[in-house]
């Protein structure tokens, strides 16, 4: 980029004020341990919902709330963190956001029975969201401030291999801790927070930070804007597509959102330098990480709703399903990040998009056979698909960030993420409920079953197992619900088949990726052109 100055590394700039240098391996490990707590409880709660609801009495519309209140604060909040943790300093805010994180999951985990329960929960769920915003652009930041560009995408690669790994690792935890307790889920964050708390006073991590205004009007329209629009995805289920307040959500929200990149035009300091997308290259970035993040975080849940239904699999067993998956992205997000020092990230991308659009679409043409043993090599090809082009795309995008203004990258990054992650969640699930629902249908009135009894049987079905799965059968004493318990096999089929549709649309989502990823021009961020990283003043040679 013509913006990029040359820059000494950031142990020569550390030891230039006589401070000592930061601890690479201990830095990651801190980082790591920061942000694992993030992807953990993204899938964590859900798995002790039931204990919850019946514990406290909660309604399951409240407990949803209670899931997607993190989610929600989380995608709301992503580019203001990013923002404020270039401005106030990185180390400071991994370290405020970590401190938020963890008082709020304690908080969740004292949570008292009662009418406040409900509230209590959702509010403390919310500020964890608001936490984990601060501290993921900073720990990323943190990352990137200390490894030199040469050797930023190995260090990346792990970095988002093993936190991106997790996010698998929550459905196990969760089954394990609720056998103890449900309010474990929470309180695990505690020694995790504690150990990243530590490692970050050992590593001696530099407090980059930039002393520029904080544009407040622009915090609150982007705030505003992603809000709305993802609530109005996340409840377009619930709410239904023909819903008003589903489209006013949406359409409120992407006005507010356009509103915002019109008024960070004309702004001295702007929450976010839209000028960025200038660069080919980084909006190339972008839009490979938009379309591949449609099919990576949705494919946790509909790979593991459909283990629970088609394969009768226990929620302990249908995240062992999603292993596979896991395991093909954590070997390939290492060769990744190792293309991405000596090659660029064009070629990774271009593999890794190519790599994951054939696996998702062999993975949706093994789910009728409902069985795991034809369907494990798909599911790690798909995962190595998402690993080879995850830790390149992201790496590279922040490298490209304007005056070294890595948080606020990040918040980009991370904000456009989570935007693809519900619009895939959204969409794919509206069409896997339209295509059970019409199957099984067909099933039941092939066996006598009136068609509007039928219809009427089958969208409960459709919608309990999309939206609440357990694999139970249907109770009742009826015909229909006889001809149901009878039909069950064929049920599980329909749903299976049903699950194609969205598997092959996540392998179209990457294939699109990968027509965006061949425009990629090619340019490669080195020492000499990587943008300067702007520190506190010295002060005395002294951190604060």
């Amino acid at each position: 980029m013509s913006d990029h100055q040359g820059a000494r590394g950031p142990a020569e700039e550390r030891s230039a004020v006589g401070v000592k240098a930061p601890s690479q391996s201990l830095a990651l490990a801190a980082t790591l341990f920061a942000v694992s707590m993030t992807f953990i409880d993204q899938t964590i709660v859900s798995i002790a919902a039931p204990n919850i609801i019946d514990e406290l009495g909660l309604s399951s519309s409240g407990m949803q709330w209670v899931v997607n209140a993190y989610l929600l604060s989380l995608a709301a909040f992503f580019a203001l963190g990013g923002r404020i943790a270039d401005l106030f300093g990185h180390r400071l805010i991994l370290l405020t956001g970590t401190l938020v994180f963890v008082i709020s999951s304690v908080l969740c985990g004292c949570v008292p029975a009662g009418d406040f329960a409900q509230a209590w929960l959702i509010i403390f769920r919310a500020t964890q969201g608001f936490g984990a915003a601060l501290m993921f652009p900073a720990a990323l930041a943190v990352v990137i401030t200390v490894f030199p560009v040469e050797k930023r995408g190995r260090a990346l690669a792990l970095f988002f291999g093993l936190s991106g790994a997790l996010t698998a690792v929550g459905p196990l935890l969760g089954g394990w801790l609720t056998d103890w307790t449900w309010r474990a889920v929470f309180w695990v964050n505690v020694p995790v927070a504690i150990a990243a708390l530590v490692l970050t006073a050992m590593a001696h991590l530099p407090n980059t930070r930039r002393p520029e205004r904080l544009d407040l009007v622009g915090a609150l329209l982007v705030c505003g804007g992603m809000a709305l629009s993802v609530l109005g995805l996340m409840q377009a289920s619930a709410w239904g597509w023909s819903s008003v307040a589903t489209w006013a959500c949406i359409a409120g929200g992407l006005v507010v959102l356009v509103l915002f990149c019109r008024y960070e035009l004309g702004r001295e300091h702007p929450l976010v330098r839209l000028e960025v997308f200038r660069d080919k290259a980084f909006t190339v970035d972008i839009l490979v990480l938009f379309f591949s993040m449609l099919a990576f975080v949705p494919v946790f849940f509909f790979a593991s709703v459909y283990a629970q239904v088609s394969l009768s699999s226990s929620p302990n067993q249908a995240a062992l399903y999603l292993l596979y998956f896991f395991i093909g992205f954590g070997i390939a997000s290492q060769w990744g990040g190792r293309i991405l020092d000596k090659r660029g990230a064009r070629p990774a991308m271009r593999l890794g998009c190519a790599l994951g659009a054939v696996g998702f679409a062999l993975w949706a043409s093994k789910l009728t056979h409902l069985s795991t043993h034809d369907q494990w090599p798909y599911a790690a090809l798909a995962g190595a698909g998402i690993g080879f082009l995850l830790s390149p795309a992201s790496t590279d995008a922040v490298n490209r960030a304007i005056g070294a203004s890595y948080g606020e990258v990040t918040g980009i990054t991370q904000t456009v993420r989570n935007f693809a992650a519900s619009i895939g969640l959204a969409v794919f699930g509206t069409i896997l409920t339209h295509v059970t629902t019409n199957r099984i249908v067909s099933t039941l009135t092939a066996r006598g079953v009136p068609h509007a009894s039928a219809e009427g049987a089958a969208r409960d079905i459709a919608e309990g197992v999309t939206g609440h799965p357990d694999g139970q059968q249907p109770a009742g004493e009826g015909p229909v619900a006889s001809v149901m318990r009878d039909s069950m096999n064929a049920i599980r089929m329909d749903f299976a088949e049903a699950n194609q549709y969205v598997f092959y649309g996540m392998a179209i989502a990457l294939g699109i990726a990968f027509l965006c990823a061949t425009q990629h021009p090619g340019t490669r961020v080195t020492t000499a052109t990587a943008p300067s990283t702007a520190t506190e003043p010295p002060a005395g040679a002294r951190r604060p």
